[in-house]
């Protein structure tokens, strides 16, 4: 919710390329993105749209599948998986809605950009790292015998 809240305050306050400077390193953007994380296909003729949302089905589905199977002090892979789905949901409702996702977050130092981003995209990335960091302990604790 609080990914296509954020979306579309930016819609209704910024016109598609505007870019406001917050601090020196940070703006507010309003971008759209036809591909993938860093725009990757995003020159594709449209056949990419179709593929991330099927994806973002299929690993939704994967991740209500996984979540079920959770023990209950897993707490930080549920967080994980909860994030990773959240992300990708987000993106999804702008892809099935409008043909792109809408970008707005810019960090940058000098002459140099990270690619525009949106609170899906960093839901996403975070909960990518704590699955990652949650599987890991899982399996080291595993190693030692706890």
């Amino acid at each position: 919710m609080f990914d296509q809240l954020s979306k579309s305050l930016v819609m209704a306050s910024l016109d598609y390329g505007d870019r406001v400077s917050v601090l020196p390193f940070f703006s507010w953007v309003r971008w759209h993105n036809e591909g993938a994380a860093f725009s990757m296909f995003a020159g594709g003729g449209g056949w990419q749209r179709w593929l991330f949302i099927a994806l973002a089905i299929g690993f939704s589905i994967f991740i209500v599948t996984e979540l079920r199977r959770l023990s209950p002090g897993k707490w930080l892979m549920g967080l994980g998986y909860a994030l990773i789905m959240g992300g990708a949901l987000g993106n999804m409702v702008d892809r099935v809605r409008l043909e792109y996702v809408v970008d707005f977050v810019l960090v940058h130092y000098g002459s140099y950009y990270f690619p525009a981003f949106n609170v899906a995209d960093a839901a996403l990335s975070i909960g990518a790292a704590l699955w990652l960091y949650a599987t890991w302990r899982e399996a080291r604790l595993e190693k030692a015998g706890v």
